[in-house]
């Protein structure tokens, strides 16, 4: 495993974090999720990302029993506040200092631990000031309870005014957490170039695109039986945007460049990913032990400029690129 500065700060996240959105707590029984926890932790992760509306609270619960009896030191725990949790009530949702105050500290008691290395804003709040948001942040900081805070699609211009409340506060927002991957490169035009600018990194989730990328879904084919495209708790409905022919048979064509290389397509995805200097980490899930493994090896892939632009031209045209899809990422109002 290689390890990477995250931001503009003294810490360090594995290349590949270990993320459990889609699977702990739903779609995989909860001795098969932490056999995989333990698959990373085997493999050198040592960044673990969750949040709480995961499951509706359950994934935190199984990531804290999965990482129970390690070494504390040794991690980097990650979570999220935003999304409706519990009897998702009128209060149980959004970035008000009172919804904030109230997660971290469940979301500590499900994870065992006495601090998470990093808080995210899971979204934008566009019903609490951004002032009240940040306070908040601040005050748990310096309450022992996090030690570094970030952001999950944020726009350019959200993460300019959180990087600039937070330097007045003290405290060091230091991330952000947007989709990413070879066939969704919405951040390149705006929020890299800023990020890069104020000293914020990206741990990007869906590097593979739901899978997509890892080719095993091929294009006039029914998918897999038990992979996500056949999952009626969700996964079909994330991954349906990529089942389209075109996409499959540009996917098909990364195959051979793959095969060149040595690698697996999913290994040549993340290293896609991660040759990009403002990504700190990529999200990986699993269901089962085997392929964190094989996904972590992407670490140690090198892509030459000959293999970047024959990637290119295999999936470039393919790739969606609008700047504005990350602010319609965050709801326009609060869901309860």
């Amino acid at each position: 495993m290689k390890y990477r500065y995250l931001g503009n700060s003294g810490v360090k996240v594995s290349a590949v974090t270990y993320g459990n959105w889609l699977t702990h707590g739903s779609q995989v029984e909860n001795d098969a999720a932490i056999a995989c926890v333990h698959a990373a932790l085997d493999a050198g992760i040592s960044t673990f990302d969750t949040a709480d509306v995961y499951a509706n609270t359950v994934a935190e619960e199984v990531l804290g029993t999965a990482l129970d009896g390690q070494r504390r030191e040794s991690l980097e725990i990650c979570t999220k506040v935003f999304g409706p949790t519990g009897p998702k009530g009128h209060n149980d949702v959004g970035l008000s200092r009172k919804h904030i105050l109230e997660s971290i500290n469940g979301s500590l008691r499900r994870l065992k631990t006495d601090y998470v290395d990093l808080y995210q804003a899971h979204r934008y709040d566009v019903e609490t000031p951004i002032e009240e948001t940040m306070q908040a942040f601040a005050d748990i900081v310096r309450q022992g309870k996090v030690l570094y805070i970030g952001v999950s699609e944020w726009t350019a211009d959200q993460i300019r005014e959180g990087h600039e409340l937070a330097q007045e506060l003290g405290v060091q927002l230091i991330s952000n957490q947007p989709q990413y991957s070879l066939l969704w490169r919405v951040i390149d035009a705006e929020v890299v170039p800023t990020s890069a600018e104020l000293g914020i990194s990206q741990i990007v989730w869906s590097p593979l695109a739901q899978g997509v990328l890892t080719g095993k879904y091929e294009p006039g084919a029914a998918p897999p039986e038990g992979s996500r495209a056949t999952d009626s708790k969700g996964g079909a409905d994330m991954i349906a945007r990529w089942m389209k022919d075109d996409i499959l048979e540009g996917v098909q064509r990364l195959r051979p460049i793959a095969d060149d290389l040595g690698i697996s397509m999913g290994q040549l995805a993340l290293a896609w990913v991660l040759k990009n200097d403002n990504v700190a980490s990529a999200i990986i899930g699993a269901s089962r032990p085997e392929q964190v493994g094989e996904n972590a090896a992407a670490v140690d892939v090198e892509l030459d400029d000959e293999a970047m632009g024959r990637i290119e031209q295999a999936v470039g045209g393919l790739a969606e690129r609008d700047a504005a899809l990350t602010a319609k990422s965050s709801p326009a109002q609060r869901e309860a």
